[in-house]
């Protein structure tokens, strides 16, 4: 992960209001794990990483592509795809005639 992990962690957090306490306690860890996390003293484990992207209403490969430049586009990509699956078939047809239209 980048050298902005943890800022990017609370970032998070403060964006939806929350304190750490809040956060510690939908998680089922303590406050202090939640500041170490945020001060760059202790990584997230897969599965808090997993609570965190879900508490904060993103997906797993949005946060990790979020903290991460190198999976940046792979998360892109992923939530393209979550988008996509949400259209209609005329929907799907008319996006994919606008990206025809990009590329010439």
């Amino acid at each position: 992960m980048n050298d902005n992990y943890g800022e990017q962690i609370k970032s998070y957090r403060i964006k939806l209001g929350l304190t750490q306490g809040q956060v510690a306690e939908e998680m089922e860890v303590t406050p202090g794990y939640i500041s170490n996390v945020e001060n760059g003293r202790t990584a997230m484990s897969l599965r808090i990483l997993i609570y965190y992207a879900k508490l904060m209403g993103v997906t797993l490969d949005e946060l990790i592509g979020n903290l991460e430049p190198k999976y940046k586009n792979n998360a892109l990509d992923n939530a393209l795809m979550k988008e996509i699956h949400k259209l209609s078939d005329a929907e799907k047809e008319k996006l994919l005639k606008t990206i025809k239209i990009w590329h010439e």
